[in-house]
């Protein structure tokens, strides 16, 4: 039988690659409701201090944090909220199935940042650099 336990010490390099591209797509998220970059969202840009207008917020600067692994835990638990309510409020209401609910993003979202809570940023993070210090 094959074994793949050498791949065990590539652990936190895999880690540190979701949180990065994670948060880099997340980011996007949030460029789009508050700069309209690189498009305006699909239902128009949010007004200042909306819901969704502070969402786009909390997207860019909570996926700064978890992008560069900077309080990524608490940044990740707050993201993994944020998707929650997302999901909830957005698409749940639409049906059961993320696939016809249009909630897959959020769904998914929200549980990478889960699981980036969970077991920290991996390699190369501002708070893994803190540590050693």
């Amino acid at each position: 039988m094959l074994s793949l336990d050498f791949v065990k010490r590539f652990d936190p390099y895999f880690l540190a690659l979701l949180r990065i591209f994670t948060a880099l797509s997340f980011i996007s998220h949030g460029t789009q409701k508050i700069f309209g970059f690189p498009a305006p969202p699909s239902w128009g840009m949010p007004g200042a201090f909306t819901l969704s207008w502070t969402a786009g917020v909390l997207e860019i600067v909570g996926g700064a944090l978890v992008l560069v692994g900077f309080m990524t835990r608490p940044a990740a638990f707050v993201m993994s909220g944020l998707m929650a309510v997302a999901y909830w409020m957005a698409h749940g209401s639409k049906g059961f199935y993320p696939i016809l609910n249009g909630g897959e993003a959020a769904m998914l979202f929200c549980f990478i940042f889960l699981y980036i809570f969970a077991s920290g940023p991996g390699a190369f993070s501002i708070d893994g650099l803190r540590r050693r210090a």
